[in-house]
């Protein structure tokens, strides 16, 4: 694909670079680009992109035919294609050399479909995968191998399961939703009473979970099953991998749950909202639309919408910087206190 090829696909304004690059208008319109890399390994046949302000000194010595970047970016020997966002444009620019595999239509022998559900046109059914009782799939459905649909369930159009993931009973599942390897949907909450003797009894969890349109759930993931009420992640969610959420959760509109977060039951997540790594969130708090928890904070008590907090307990991140700049002189602290402590 020509260089000005993927210009006009990104609506890039093509830049040819500094005088010194010694390239041509012409040259540069032509240049022939075989794919992506990183602003370092690429090759004179690839493009790179830069989104990051900290990269501008690679970017003035890589070696790829182009790179992406933002309009504002200063001029360097490469060229450049110069867009509004630079990383979203990057993304879009994969898609143009990594289409994603397609599976044709049809039923594998091994598979298992009760007679009493229903499948959509244009359906891929892997092998060993299983639809049991009632089931309600939509059109160009993809199950691979071992997947598992319990009964009662159902799920919109443009459905795709990687091997392995489950979806338990009488789970709602809208448009244009993606499961990882692993994703469990409907697992029981956890639930426990404990009897007079000290011991843990079980509390039914026969509320489903509702997944919204768009929404990615990456592998090994746990969404949970309430007793009462619902689970329910909405329209544009995107989860990592080896995260729990807890029963009776709802997670707001396009919001952001980065590896190993923990919801307790009935979490409240807003819109927009980003959990970074490993945050955990304790059961029944609520996190306000478009706040973002840095990694490895611990949220006990709601957080207001649009707030950046850090640390356990989490607290506004500006406080939690000076927290973190006077620890490591606590012991020099303790020991100029008490040496003006007089001694008896």
């Amino acid at each position: 694909m020509k260089l000005s090829q993927i210009a006009s696909a990104l609506n890039a304004r093509l830049d040819k670079g500094s005088l010194d690059s010694g390239i041509i208008d012409s040259e540069i319109i032509d240049i022939e680009i075989t794919g992506l890399n990183g602003i370092e390994e690429a090759g004179p046949s690839e493009i790179t992109f830069v989104a990051n302000q900290k990269y501008a000194s690679a970017a003035r010595h890589t070696k790829a035919a182009a790179v992406i970047v933002a309009e504002n970016f200063p001029v360097i020997p490469a060229a450049t294609l110069r867009v509004e966002d630079a990383y979203l444009s990057f993304a879009r620019s994969l898609e143009l050399f990594h289409q994603p595999l397609r599976y044709a239509p049809g039923i594998h022998p091994t598979a298992v479909i009760d007679p009493t559900s229903k499948v959509g046109k244009n359906a891929h059914i892997g092998p060993y995968a299983v639809v049991t009782e009632n089931v309600e799939i939509g059109d160009d459905a993809v199950l691979l191998a071992h997947v598992v649909i319990y009964r009662g369930v159902k799920i919109g159009n443009s459905f795709f399961a990687h091997a392995h993931a489950v979806v338990r009973e009488n789970c709602r599942i809208g448009d244009n939703v993606l499961l990882h390897n692993g994703v469990v949907i409907g697992s029981d909450g956890f639930g426990f009473a404990k009897t007079k003797e000290a011991r843990w009894y079980k509390i039914p969890q026969p509320a489903p979970v509702v997944i919204e349109d768009d929404v990615e759930i990456q592998a090994n993931s746990c969404i949970d099953r309430a007793s009462v009420g619902e689970t329910r992640i909405r329209r544009g969610v995107k989860v990592d991998n080896l995260v729990q959420v807890g029963h009776g959760s709802q997670v707001g509109e396009d919001a952001l749950l980065c590896s190993q977060v923990g919801l307790g039951g009935s979490t409240e997540i807003g819109a927009r909202v980003i959990l970074t790594g490993q945050v955990g969130v304790v059961g029944h708090c609520e996190v306000g639309d478009n706040a973002i928890v840095t990694p490895q904070s611990g949220v006990a008590n709601d957080i207001p919408p649009n707030a950046l907090v850090s640390g356990a307990p989490a607290v506004d991140h500006k406080l939690w910087l000076k927290y973190s700049a006077i620890l490591p002189k606590l012991p020099e602290m303790a020991r100029a206190l008490r040496a003006k402590i007089p001694k008896e």
